[in-house]
């Protein structure tokens, strides 16, 4: 089909939102105009549902007669033809019909109302005075986002260099050109932070989007997007789908964060397909980090990508000193979890007037329930996990499938009473810890769940911005972007967690996370310090983290992966085969094992049991597709999964590119 349409009473093809291969014919009725991307109402199964006009030829061989009509025509533009290339691409890249990836794109598409877009933001409203290195930064940003044309940077920076200022000033040259600009944020809840300096920059909010958006401004947001009003979005990985009518700009800020990887349904990086969404509509890309993925800064060295670095704090901050507390020689007291180091530190800032931050992240009040008298272990019956005590809520609950249980009086093995026992700490059980040793201290816990209400964010934001909290305690979520001027230590409660195990990315996950984390401390006048509680600060880790070289250890990963081809020097796919039984399951990754592609520069390893060999009820099987960086494994795949014959009942997801190996 061409850009005009099909003319009226011929035949055109719809995308559906659903698992085909590829668009669905229709009798296009006389006097119904339907250009490529035009959404309409057709006929499925016998109920209505909505589509998009798709290109490609109709099948000339189908009898007019079995064709059902389009109903009608939504008044709403078209989406834009490079937005359908990028429907088209993801679903090729990520082999998935490419329906799926079309109803991430149009689900909040509803009817036509006349409401107001969002303003315009001035982009010569006064900003902040930028330092000679941010100027400089930004300079080579304005060029790349005035112009039609494609490129991406790597815009790199210690935390607390003002970043974030200095893509701001893409963003007013990409309007200044007349066209929208998309930030992608790891974190909805730092949405609250980012809009109040978005707003202090331009003088007025940005479009937000995210699934936590009431459903009527969702589609209000969605209809301003596609008529170009809104000329700067703000979002989590689901916009990149929005139907921007011209995007000048992609800005993917903390771009190292594995919340980026969408993990069910379309499996997708969006770190890179924003990269691939910028290509295809001659668009800058500006990826941001303190601590740059080593795919990115490959990228950058190869000459992929520009770099630009901002090597100072911002504002004469200096970088917070780290060291470690070697707990095989201050070990807390029995029962504790906070050495005595860490103790006095945290207390020492508390009486100067300053704010202090525990980090540890996991949720709930402790990750294993057990009997102390037969040794029973909770745990999830549709899961291979740990039921996780919440004790604010007395329960233990799931964190993969949400099982919940009440948290019971006795021993379900043995009937035994006051016998079971919460091992290890989560945040619950530190917070408790604080209140002991710190009763004077207003207390916070920062994490996913306590954050989940709409406003607890921005709420806990302004409480410890205003000096109404004393002592931060948090998970994972603390570390992403968050600017407490008055919060000068961060004490790390277990820095070796995330540091075992055979995830090839552990080592480069945990100097990230405890890197940012510490990166909350003194970023204003008054100096930081970062504490990090381990039993092996001999640890590459560790050792990288106190001295401060983050390129050196990036650059010795990179020299342990090159020889393998392991990313980014190769390519990974992963295929998870799950079924509702052990046999199954084993059945049909045998099949698969004895089917999987072989020859130069390419490898299968598997199949094994994943580290969560039973998930949300099914048994899970995982094979290992590698390939040498030249080799592209889709066409290996989707070989591999036709010359296969599975049995019903079982499930095959395939990952391209995996983050995670469980």
């Amino acid at each position: 089909m061409d850009a005009a349409g099909a003319k009226a009473g011929g035949r055109i093809g719809v995308l559906l939102p659903y698992p085909f291969p590829g668009p669905l014919d229709y009798a296009l009725p006389a006097g119904l105009a339907a250009p490529p991307g035009m959404l309409v109402r057709v006929r499925l199964r016998g109920r209505e549902v909505t589509g998009a006009v798709w290109e490609g030829a109709p099948d000339a061989h189908l009898p007019p007669a079995r064709l059902l009509p389009v109903l009608a025509a939504l008044d709403l533009p078209p989406l834009p033809a490079a937005l359908r290339r990028f429907i088209d691409w993801v679903a090729a890249y990520t082999l998935t019909p490419p329906g799926e990836v079309l109803a991430m794109a149009i689900r909040a598409a509803g009817p036509v109302r006349r409401e107001a877009g969002f303003a315009v933001p001035p982009p010569d409203h006064p900003g902040p005075t930028l330092s000679a290195d941010q100027e400089a930064a930004a300079a080579a940003l304005r060029a790349r986002a005035a112009t039609r044309r494609f490129s991406t940077t790597l815009l790199e920076g210690v935390t607390g260099s003002g970043k974030t200022e200095v893509y701001f000033e893409a963003i007013a040259a990409c309007l200044r050109a007349g066209r929208q600009a998309l930030v992608l944020l790891p974190e909805i809840a730092l949405s609250a932070q980012f809009l109040a300096r978005f707003q202090a920059r331009f003088g007025v909010a940005p479009a937000l989007w995210h699934s936590d958006l009431p459903g009527g401004l969702r589609r209000r947001t969605w209809r301003a997007v596609a008529r170009g009003a809104a000329p700067v979005v703000v979002g989590a990985r689901s916009a990149l789908f929005l139907p921007l009518p011209d995007p000048g700009l992609i800005v993917v800020d903390e771009e190292h964060e594995q919340s980026y990887k969408q993990e069910e349904g379309v499996i997708y990086h969006a770190r890179d397909m924003a990269v691939v969404r910028a290509r295809l509509a001659d668009a800058a890309c500006v990826l941001v980090s303190g601590t740059p993925s080593l795919e990115s800064v490959v990228n950058a060295q190869s000459g992929r990508y520009a770099r630009l670095h901002l090597p100072a704090r911002h504002g004469g901050a200096s970088l917070p000193a780290v060291a470690a507390i070697d707990l095989r020689e201050d070990p807390p007291p029995r029962g504790r979890f906070l050495s005595p180091p860490l103790v006095a530190a945290v207390a020492q800032t508390l009486a100067g007037g300053e704010q202090a931050m525990l980090f540890l992240n996991r949720r709930g009040y402790a990750p294993l329930t057990l009997c102390r008298r037969c040794g029973h272990r909770f745990q999830c019956p549709n899961c291979i996990a740990w039921l996780v005590e919440h004790r604010a809520r007395a329960v233990l609950l799931c964190h993969h499938c949400g099982h919940t249980i009440a948290r019971p009086e006795t021993c379900p093995a043995c009937g035994g009473a006051d016998t079971l026992a919460a091992v290890g700490p989560g945040v619950e059980r530190i917070t408790e810890e604080a209140a002991a040793l710190f009763p004077e201290a207003r207390r916070l816990v920062m994490a996913s769940d306590t954050l989940a209400a709409r406003g607890a964010a921005e709420a806990a934001v302004t409480a410890i911005l205003e000096r109404r909290i004393d002592l931060v305690i948090g998970t994972q979520i603390v570390a992403k972007g968050w600017h407490f001027p008055h919060l000068t230590l961060v004490g790390v409660v277990d820095a070796d967690l995330g540091l075992a195990g055979g995830d090839l990315r552990a080592g480069e996950r945990s100097l990230q996370l405890l890197h940012q984390v510490g990166g909350r401390a003194g970023r204003a006048a008054a100096a930081g310090r970062v504490l990090l509680q381990s039993y092996a600060p001999e640890h590459p880790v560790i050792a990288a983290l106190i001295g401060g070289d983050l390129a050196g250890f990036l650059a010795a990963e990179a020299a342990q992966r090159r020889p393998g081809h392991w990313p980014p020097f190769g390519r990974l796919a992963a295929l998870i085969v799950s079924a509702n039984t052990t046999e199954a399951a084993d059945r049909a990754a045998t099949a698969l094992g004895r089917s999987a592609p072989r020859g130069p520069g390419v490898t299968t390893l598997g199949p094994a049991p994943a580290p969560f060999a039973l998930l949300r009820g099914r048994h899970r099987r995982r094979l290992l597709l590698k390939t040498r960086r030249d080799i592209a494994p889709q066409p290996l795949v989707r070989a591999w999964l036709a010359a296969t014959a599975l049995p019903r009942g079982v499930r095959v997801d395939v990952d391209i590119d995996p983050v995670s190996f469980l």
